[in-house]
């Protein structure tokens, strides 16, 4: 199973944003030094109270820059929000830079806030989405490349520099609807799955889906999930419950806001489901999340939940979200890295 670690590099309050900068470096370099497989950067916007990784490959070339092993990792590149020659450029200088190591991960993003301030209609990224993922493999595999879509037309272009890993970085992509899935599991691609919004057992079907998708277009094995989970780990179940406890609660007020928000932008069907999602994120309680969709605990504790929800789901790797919420102190962060690397992932080689 592959570990890696989601950051988000969280806003520090009462703090510059380059606080902010320095303690989310920090933990990435503490992730090196202790032997993470994986780690995952978000793309956010709009949002100063909550994170300052707006610019997400920007943040991969600093990182390629201070570590030499650990995969660098996008989760995810919201495409229909940048240009995607611009965007195939800029990862493949990750890629170059980092010696091989960038895992491109992409997807849509639910957040429709985002789209209004980018000026893109939110009912447009279904079908951005397709063109600038076409776009961005045909540039990264062929020397020159000529595409018409709706939304970008180009001749005869060609890119530079072009990925070191070939015939290009592996590619995910995030799903959280269930055509989704299966339209991902038809491509061919790995899968990012969530719990934010639901539990462990509910992603079942949707990964089935997927699996199923995948079998069905004749790909070899069965197709790769992993997980994005809160998880945060220190030397007993209590002491980990309690230092996380505000952090994740918060994180979940946050979201229902950020749904209802969604939703009124959205409308339509969209805004049924968003309005659904806040409702419930907002009636959580931190023992209904301990239980069925969060990773909190000491080592032995979080090792054996991840294999019961391993034994369930058929998990190819986790993406640990180590301070959901972003309360969490930056040196209970770092040992949290350390007990992950040194006393969870261990029992899964």
């Amino acid at each position: 199973m592959e570990f890696g670690m989601f950051h988000e590099f969280p806003a520090v309050r009462g703090q510059d944003e380059g606080v902010a900068f320095a303690r989310a470096l920090d933990e990435v370099e503490a992730a090196e030094r202790f032997g993470l497989d994986a780690l995952w950067l978000a793309e956010l916007h709009g949002a100063p109270q909550r994170s300052v990784l707006s610019a997400p490959l920007c943040v991969a070339g600093a990182i390629a820059a201070r570590t030499r092993r650990i995969k660098i990792g996008i989760a995810v590149q919201v495409l229909p929000l940048g240009h995607p020659l611009q965007l195939a450029e800029e990862a493949a200088t990750v890629d170059q830079l980092s010696h091989g190591r960038l895992i491109f991960g992409v997807g849509r993003s639910g957040v429709v806030r985002t789209y209004v301030d980018y000026g893109i209609p939110y009912a447009e990224s279904r079908e951005r989405f397709a063109e600038a993922l076409a776009i961005i493999r045909g540039v990264w595999t062929h020397p020159r490349f000529s595409y018409a879509g709706r939304y970008y037309r180009f001749e005869n272009v060609e890119l530079a520099p072009l990925p070191c890993q070939q015939p290009h970085p592996p590619i995910r992509v995030a799903a959280s609807s269930p055509d989704t899935f299966a339209q991902i599991g038809a491509l061919g691609f790995p899968v990012f799955v969530a719990v934010r919004h639901g539990t462990f057992s509910e992603l079942l079907p949707a990964i089935r889906a997927y699996r199923e998708a995948w079998i069905a277009a004749g790909h070899p094995g069965r197709g790769e999930v992993y997980l994005r989970v809160p998880t945060y780990i220190a030397e007993t179940d209590e002491q980990a419950r309690a230092e996380a406890r505000d952090s994740l609660m918060g994180f979940y007020r946050y979201q229902a806001e950020l749904a209802k928000d969604s939703a009124r932008l959205a409308g339509g069907p969209v805004a049924e489901q968003r309005l659904r999602r806040a409702e419930r994120l907002a009636r959580i309680t931190y023992q209904e999340a301990l239980a069925t969709q969060v990773l909190i605990g000491s080592p032995a504790y979080v090792a054996e939940r991840l294999r019961q929800i391993d034994a369930e789901l058929g998990l190819d790797g986790i993406l640990a979200e180590l301070n959901c919420g972003g309360l969490i102190p930056h040196e209970r962060v770092v040992n949290a890295i350390r007990l992950l690397c040194e006393e969870v992932k261990p029992r899964f080689r």
